[in-house]
């Protein structure tokens, strides 16, 4: 008699949310650390073979922009907030995390939601909105241990059993979930995650463009004032706030990708529009606690 294939919880420690990516295969995503100090993540994940569960942790905030593998049904868990967001594989998302973020997933892949027969287009109008149910936060910190005992156990369940519960569970808490709607907030936050989407898809197209606060408006196609609740709602800043902290970011991946003893920190702070360098090296030091000349000298030794 074959013994069945073990489940394996892997876990990933990182410095960096490159790293932190890296740890979540499957996902379109680019990250950016929003808050200062050095980077600390954390990915629980195991693969059920069309079924998948995620843990992430970050202790800094962190802009994610990313969408779901395409296909897929996910079921993503803010442990800060205790709210359900539903993805496919059309959710294209734009936000900051809090620092100290954790979110559980449960992500069902396209042959398994295929299989089972789920209707996603029956779902339209839910997707990438704060769903919350008082069974959210118990099922998280379950589905957390969960991840934990399995790690531990040497007589786990069935792989068909697990990934059948974890439907029936999800199911459950939406259909829960969706009595509590809010269909007046849905349509605010489904407008301003629009505004968002289409800031997201410039600064993806574009990134070492600068632009104002009124060309961004323009970009976005709303009124500054939409545009500032916009950016409200989504990263907790203002758009002056995260043009600069990206434009931080930038440069920081620029400094660590270098490797030339002709390059200076000059030269990077005005390509990402830094024309007083000083200015650029305070604010870049408060990001992530150390000088650019720090970064250069850690780039050029990789």
């Amino acid at each position: 008699m074959s013994a069945s294939s073990p489940i394996q919880v892997q876990a990933f420690n990182t410095e960096d949310v490159a790293e932190q990516i890296r740890a979540t295969p499957g996902w379109v995503q680019h990250y950016q650390q929003m808050s200062p100090g050095h980077f600390a993540g954390r990915v629980r994940y195991l693969d059920l073979q069309g079924v998948e569960i995620y843990e992430e942790q970050m202790n800094t905030r962190v802009e994610q922009n990313f969408s779901a593998p395409q296909g897929s049904l996910a079921f993503c868990f803010d442990r800060s907030d205790n709210a359900l967001y539903l993805l496919n594989g059309e959710s294209r998302n734009i936000w900051i995390t809090p620092e100290n973020y954790q979110e559980i997933a449960v992500v069902f892949g396209p042959a398994f939601v295929q299989r089972q027969g789920l209707n996603v287009a029956q779902l339209e109008g839910l997707f990438m909105s704060p769903l919350n149910s008082g069974q959210n936060a118990l099922f998280s910190r379950w589905l957390s241990g969960t991840l934990t005992r399995l790690g531990e156990t040497l007589d786990p369940p069935s792989k068909e059993a697990l990934t059948q519960q974890l439907l029936e569970d999800c199911l459950y808490i939406l259909d829960n979930a969706c009595v509590c709607l809010d269909r007046g907030g849905l349509q605010r936050r489904t407008e301003e995650r629009s505004i968002m989407k289409r800031i997201g898809e410039w600064a993806a197209d574009s990134p070492e463009e600068t632009l104002n606060l009124l060309e961004l408006s323009q970009v976005a196609g709303v009124s500054l004032r939409q545009l500032q609740h916009a950016f409200k709602a989504f990263t907790g800043m203002t758009p002056t706030h995260w043009l600069r902290l990206r434009r931080l970011n930038s440069a920081h991946r620029e400094l660590l990708s270098r490797t030339s003893n002709q390059t200076t920190v000059a030269e990077v702070a005005m390509n990402w529009s830094f024309w007083h360098l000083g200015r650029f090296s305070s604010s870049y030091r408060a990001l992530f606690k150390e000088l650019p000349s720090e970064t250069l000298k850690r780039g050029s030794q990789r």
